[in-house]
């Protein structure tokens, strides 16, 4: 695999639109109320007959305050026991979806939000230890346990416990170091307060530790970013997570917290987006693909060597061949050929349960069309390349007559320098990876007119 990214301004402004960011495929605005609890369940058990190897992800929503730049669903206060309820739901939830996955293993788990650890050290220990009850889980030693952390929120002590409970890889929140952007953005969070979330980690054993920045915040320049760059690449990482904010204030309250006039212009978000990437593959990350970085070393990067790496609702991910099973508010599955999401809110997620029913409101069914593009976008996603002979053979279809209309439109692409096909292989070059959103939008069959896709999605850079 070709390592090497390469920043083209002017193909860049050429490309700028919005479109999905492929977290699946299809994506969530395709789900259906159609698709109900009883379809997930059916989905659920025939997955784990076919491929026993299972990956957890639990939706943690409360969080003490709120980040103005936030899209995530969740539940801001400062009443922790607001969490209690909450969790007693959870843990019914547990019960009836390991039901339906029983003889599978979990290798995988995340516990996102939200803050997870707004949870007190009793609530993570019993939260783990009904998650060890419901499901079986793998041998400690090839098991990826990871948890989002706010570093104002998880003393040493706690990310202590965390380790004990055998968590073994962190990401925190981050987002910007310089002072004047965090009060730009309600979120106050001193170098050193991170540093000592990072020191409480490596004592504690975590293997590989993740920070999340953002870009094109409020009052951020290239000269402030790089300044943020320069303290993190200090601060050693094992990978990083550089968010595009997508100021979308009309489908995110909080976000009309921000001054919409300190936003910084394309212009200067492309310069913040080129110096980072300039600086942090001079440090030794390698860019995995849209907003991810890791070290040579890094499970990331040697799932992206091995063939394992995959995209799902938290990002790029290690374990490609697991199915997915969601729990907690909003929480999506992907179990076999399906997609399936719970209730949003915490009043509904909490009649389901107490009424013995599974959260799930809506969901897909995919199709073999749907299946053949998923394989070919998360390839693409991850990868950068396709074997197109063996992609035919594996779904008992001719490529080129399959996707004739598809490959017409990277004609044009190609002839911009972002792709090649000799017939064979479709590789994505080096100036095409920073916009392979674009690429994989050519095969995205419920893709219709662009502006219904601004409506929807971010943009694409």
């Amino acid at each position: 695999m070709d390592r090497q990214v390469i920043f083209d301004p002017e193909l860049i402004r050429r490309y700028d639109t919005s479109g999905p960011r492929y977290t699946s495929y299809p994506t969530a605005v395709q789900f259906s109320d159609r698709f109900g609890p009883a379809d997930h369940a059916d989905f659920a058990r025939l997955a784990v007959q076919g491929n026993p190897a299972l990956s957890l992800y639990v939706h943690i929503p409360f969080c003490a305050t709120v980040c103005f730049y936030c899209g995530c669903n969740k539940i801001v206060t400062r009443d922790r026991e607001r969490a209690a309820p909450y969790l007693e739901r959870l843990h019914k939830e547990m019960r009836l979806q390991g039901e339906l996955v029983t003889g599978a293993q979990v290798e995988q788990l995340h516990l996102g939000g939200g803050t997870p650890t707004f949870l007190n050290d009793a609530q993570m220990r019993a939260l783990m230890q009904g998650l060890a009850n419901a499901f079986d889980f793998a041998p400690a030693p090839s098991r990826d346990f990871s948890i989002e952390i706010d570093p104002r929120e998880a003393s040493p002590d706690t990310i202590g416990v965390l380790g004990e409970l055998g968590f073994n890889r962190l990401s925190l929140g981050v987002q910007d170091f310089d002072p004047s952007v965090q009060q730009a953005v309600n979120r106050i969070q001193p170098v050193a307060v991170t540093e000592a979330a990072l020191a409480a980690a490596r004592a504690n054993g975590f293997g590989s530790i993740n920070v999340d920045l953002m870009y094109g915040l409020p009052r951020q320049s290239k000269a402030s970013f790089t300044d943020t760059l320069d303290c993190l690449i200090a601060l050693a990482p094992d990978r990083v997570s550089l968010f595009n904010y997508a100021h979308m204030p009309e489908r995110f309250k909080q976000q009309r917290g921000i001054n919409a006039l300190e936003i910084p212009s394309p212009s200067v978000k492309l310069a913040i987006l080129q110096t980072a990437i300039e600086r942090l593959t001079a440090a030794g990350y390698r860019y995995i693909g849209m907003d991810h970085f890791a070290k040579s070393d890094d499970s990331l990067t040697q799932a992206q060597d091995s063939g394992q790496l995959t995209r799902n609702f938290q990002g790029y991910s290690t374990h490609g061949h697991c199915n997915l099973l969601g729990l907690g508010v909003s929480a999506i599955s992907a179990m076999g050929k399906s997609y399936s999401q719970n209730l949003r809110t915490e009043l509904e997620y909490t009649a389901a349960l107490d009424g013995g029913r599974l959260p799930v409101f809506q969901g897909i069914a995919l199709g073999f069309d749907d299946c053949l593009r998923r394989a070919l976008i998360n390839e693409l996603m991850c990868h950068f390349r396709l074997d197109c002979a063996a992609f035919s053979t594996k779904f008992g279809v001719d490529f080129e007559q399959y996707f004739a209309a598809e490959l017409s439109v990277l004609a044009a692409m190609a002839a911009d320098g972002l792709l090649h096909f000799d017939g064979q292989v479709l590789h994505v070059n080096a100036a095409g990876k920073l916009l392979i959103r674009n690429i994989c939008m050519v095969f995205d069959a419920y893709l219709q007119r662009e502006s219904e896709a601004a409506q929807r999605y971010s943009r694409t850079i």
